[in-house]
């Protein structure tokens, strides 16, 4: 016996990946519906080698359906999660609306899957951040052996993480700039994405840091330990796929590099590949789409007396979304509603 699932946002990037990953980990679905706005009715969408046809997410009754995966805004998500979560479903959720919510749990499940039992407190999962969510499952099996005083990170974050108008906004003026004539000038983000990057993702904040910044911070204190001191520089850059971080942990104690690499290698969701050599490390072009969140360039930080510094890298469409929002339901359908 399987599952009643709901897609919400079907037509969009995160959606339709969802849609994929599901049938790529053989999610035991019973029945599956496409959920868009209005605008989108009737759009086909590929389920494995089913196509589904969107309904409308406005006059959709949530009520015998057992998980929602929502990947639409904070304010459609504001409206209708509630409402799918009155009938009964169980929503999980990729905006950042109900992340901060202490009610809500938000959930890595490579980190801190007993959260999950939280849910009944509104029928509602949070999926966080995706640069937060590819950081702490390299985090946590560290944090557990040394305990993380500090952590210092500089992201490298590609242009779908803005979504479609993000990558047609670089697609488009990566072609401008060998046609003078055809001038393409930003619209989705502040500067010219093509051949530059930015340093600014989301509203600034009164502090000066931006609120992808903000979010990283909070969100690592909910998913791993409040005590853990995060200070995050954002930056876009003109990838398409797969978002990058430079990360610099201080520990309360010492942890050599090869502990520390042993350690990784043999924890869920990474996959460790660190050669000191040319090409020894890995891009956020060979890691699209695949699920492990990659590692490289672990090394001994000798400026302070507990160092590391890392290199990870992931798909951000998968383990910074969708593949979170699935393995989420996954860890969900184990150990609570245990039909599948």
């Amino acid at each position: 016996m399987g599952y009643k699932v709901a897609v919400v946002g079907a037509t969009g990037n995160v959606g339709r990946e969802m849609l994929n990953i599901l049938d790529e980990r053989q999610f035991p679905v019973d029945e599956i519906v496409a959920l868009a706005s209005r605008k989108s009715l009737g759009t086909e969408i590929s389920f494995g080698d089913k196509t589904l046809k969107t309904k409308d997410l406005d006059t959709f009754d949530f009520t015998g359906w057992d998980i929602a995966l929502f990947a639409v805004g904070s304010e459609a998500t504001k409206i209708y999660a509630p409402k799918a979560a009155a009938a009964g479903c169980v929503v999980i959720d990729n905006s950042s609306l109900y992340r901060y919510d202490p009610d809500v749990p938000l959930i890595v499940p490579e980190v801190n899957a007993d959260a999950i039992y939280g849910y009944s407190k509104k029928n509602i999962i949070a999926n966080p951040n995706c640069s937060t969510a590819q950081m702490v499952v390299a985090l946590k099996p560290l944090h557990d052996r040394a305990r993380i005083k500090r952590v210092v990170v500089s992201t490298y974050q590609s242009v779908s993480g803005a979504g479609k108008e993000g990558i047609d906004e670089l697609w488009d003026q990566t072609k401008s700039i060998y046609n003078p004539t055809d001038n393409k000038p930003p619209r989705k983000f502040t500067k010219q994405i093509a051949f530059n990057v930015i340093p600014h993702i989301d509203v600034f904040l009164e502090d000066g840091s931006t609120k992808e910044e903000w979010k990283m911070v909070a969100e690592t204190k909910k998913i791993l330990d409040p005590k853990i001191k995060v200070t995050a520089t954002c930056v876009r850059v003109p990838v398409f796929v797969g978002h990058s971080e430079s990360i610099n942990i201080e520990f309360e104690d010492h942890l050599d590099e090869a502990e520390a690499r042993d350690i990784l290698r043999e924890s869920p969701g990474i996959m460790v590949i660190d050669k000191r050599e040319n090409g020894g490390y890995v891009t956020p072009v060979e890691c699209v789409g695949d699920y492990a969140t990659f590692i490289s360039r672990i090394r001994q930080d000798s400026t302070i007396d507990n160092g590391i510094n890392l290199w990870c890298v992931s798909d951000n469409l998968r383990k910074g979304a969708a593949l979170n929002a699935v393995q989420i339901a996954e860890v969900l359908g184990q150990r609570v509603l245990k039909k599948g």
